[in-house]
């Protein structure tokens, strides 16, 4: 799949929904993976309260996935 394709982590990354224009508001969540041993490349929104998460493997076996390090920052109460 497209996951297979990334190369890098998100740094500092907010994820604003679809056709979403200015500043970041409280609960626009902003992830962040630019860190030894983060493994997180991509964040795609799907709803208030759904995100997709793709996770890097790891670097000495490529065919694993089992373990994730990230933050997220801008939450909001009940979120």
């Amino acid at each position: 799949g497209n996951d297979d394709m990334i190369a890098g982590n998100v740094s500092k990354y907010t994820v604003l929904p679809a056709g979403y224009c200015g500043q970041p508001k409280k609960g626009h969540l902003t992830f962040d993976a630019c860190f030894e041993s983060g493994n997180l490349g991509r964040v795609d929104h799907i709803t208030e309260f759904e995100y997709d998460l793709f996770i890097r493997p790891d670097t000495c076996n490529p065919r694993f996935r089992v373990w994730f390090n990230f933050t997220v920052e801008n939450v909001k109460e009940s979120q």
